[in-house]
């Protein structure tokens, strides 16, 4: 059977119209909204986006719990803040502000779909320098219900602004999450295990997609705090993870700057890098599979917006490991890049793939002679031999991120193991320190952590020498199957000396004072 189709001698490229309708969205459209495919991690980076749009400086995630349960989340910042007229602009949904040429938010839905991906309910609260707080409430049921918003009681926002006075000063802002889906899944018994996990994943995407921010002095923090007992139990600073941070290059003469032309948008940089072979670095190791890792890095207005893979231009392989290429995005609209609504991926056309494949640097040199380079640099790398070091079991909760992070790029890490604490606890007078080993923690004597913070309150991560002298001692104590008799002699020895240690440094700061 054939069919055969007879176009018209003169093809139409426009579609005639007869007339419009205006469709406004259906209530329904909550369902479609809440279901956007966020990450947890992506969804807190696209709050923290519109902290910096505002003009914000500081910044803080702030996780709560109750005792074992974790109720909300927060993100606090200094910016410019809002009055309500602008709140109620910002909880519209579809409506889109209007961006400069700088700023990190893009399609005007990011901080609805972000949020109630996650949450049944988004709050934000917020004040200016000219106006008090205001606050407007959103969820999903308020959307199907001809997307009805719900207004703060006016009380109600200035106390919650008054409870970070430290950071909201004249003017900020406070996005809340209540009814967290992930939260209420938490079983009993194990919101420090997940709390631990999750605050890690954040640090590492924070500190990768907006590392350039934090380069350049962003303070972004992620706090834990207990509202049972009014306590903060955790505090770090994310600290920028740069893809591109390595201290030495992987072949002489890198980084190298190719000029791509793209049709329908000129020329566009490729900033090409060779990363060290089995370099342990944390902008290398820390980020991800080094697998998923190699290719290109997109940037838009500082932001990072892709992390890696080689967007149709080839396929990842072991031998391009060590091959990282940034791209900052061109200004303005074009037709050749699409960033995603997530900001997690960009999309190219041929036109682009094109213009790399042709690509050359200053001399000349192409862009094909970089790929041939870092594959030299991949085979000569594993060629070499290196000196094994004994794995450890990761420093978790009570260490310095800082810390952290030095002992993941110098040591391998045993696979399967809970993370190690480390806390001040009440002890015995004749003890310094004593192992957990069911809680995976060595505790710590707390009639001594003054002696540790020089008179002043200590906080999550303090003390970090005496924290980590502990942990490189004790380490190797944990994930045994068989607690030997030598082992606990050792330990009974240890802590004499010890002791010994901190009343000889208490005596001599006694003299000082005296």
């Amino acid at each position: 059977m054939s069919s055969s189709v007879s176009l018209p001698a003169s093809w139409q490229y426009d579609v005639p119209t007869s007339g419009s309708t205006h469709l406004p969205p259906d209530a329904g459209y909550a369902s479609a909204l809440t279901n956007q495919g966020y990450s947890f991690e992506a969804a807190v980076a696209d709050l923290v986006d519109n902290s910096i749009d505002a003009g914000a400086d500081s910044i803080v995630v702030h996780f709560l719990r109750n005792a074992d349960r974790i109720v909300s989340l927060l993100v606090l910042d200094n910016g410019a803040g809002m009055d309500g007229a602008a709140l109620d602009r910002a909880m519209t949904v579809g409506h889109r502000r209007s961006y400069g040429g700088t700023a990190l938010g893009m399609y005007g839905t990011g901080l609805k779909a972000a949020s109630l991906s996650h949450a049944g309910s988004l709050t934000v609260i917020s004040r200016t320098k000219r106006s008090g707080a205001a606050g407007r409430k959103l969820t999903a049921e308020g959307i199907a219900d001809d997307f009805r918003c719900d207004t703060v009681e006016p009380s109600f926002a200035q106390r919650q602004i008054d409870v970070y006075d430290g950071l909201i000063e004249w003017h900020g802002t406070i996005v809340r999450w209540d009814q967290v889906r992930a939260f209420e899944t938490v079983a009993k018994g194990e919101s420090e295990q997940y709390l631990s996990k999750a605050i890690s994943r954040l640090e590492t995407h924070l500190g990768l997609y907006l590392h350039r921010f934090l380069s350049r002095g962003l303070n972004l923090d992620i706090a834990v705090w207990d509202v049972g007992t009014g306590e903060e139990v955790d505090h770090i600073g994310v600290d920028a993870l740069d893809p591109f941070g390595y201290k030495v290059p992987g072949r002489a003469g890198y980084p190298k700057r190719f000029t791509a032309k793209v049709e329908g948008v000129g020329p566009v940089l490729l900033e090409a890098h060779i990363w060290p072979a089995k370099s342990q670095q944390a902008g290398f190791r820390q980020i991800g599979p080094v697998h998923e890792r190699q290719g290109l890095y997109f940037y838009r207005n500082d932001r990072l917006v892709q992390a890696g893979g080689w967007s149709d231009l080839r396929s990842s392989e072991g031998h391009l490991a060590l091959a990282r290429i940034a791209v900052d995005l061109p200004d303005g609209k074009n037709d050749v890049f699409s960033l995603t609504v997530k900001k997690d991926g960009v999309g190219v056309t041929p036109a682009f793939t094109h213009g790399v494949e042709k690509a050359t640097d200053s001399t000349g040199a192409t862009f094909r002679s970089y790929l041939s380079d870092a594959e030299a640099a991949y085979r000569d790398g594993a060629s070499r031999s290196v000196v094994e070091r004994p794995a450890v079991i990761e420093p978790g909760k009570g260490f310095d991120p800082k810390v952290k992070r030095v002992v993941q790029e110098e040591l391998p890490l045993k696979a399967g193991e809970e993370p190690l604490r480390i806390d001040w606890v009440s002890l015995p007078e004749d003890r310094f320190f004593k192992l957990d080993r069911d809680r995976h923690a060595i505790l710590i004597n707390k009639e001594f952590r003054d002696d540790f913070n020089e008179g002043r309150r200590g906080g999550a991560n303090d003390a970090p020498v005496t924290k980590t002298l502990l942990y490189l001692l004790l380490q190797d104590c944990f994930g045994l199957g068989r607690w030997e008799r030598k082992r606990a002699d050792r330990i009974d020895y240890w802590n004499s000396i010890l002791l010994a240690a901190v009343h000889a440094q208490r005596d001599r700061r006694n003299r000082a004072d005296s």
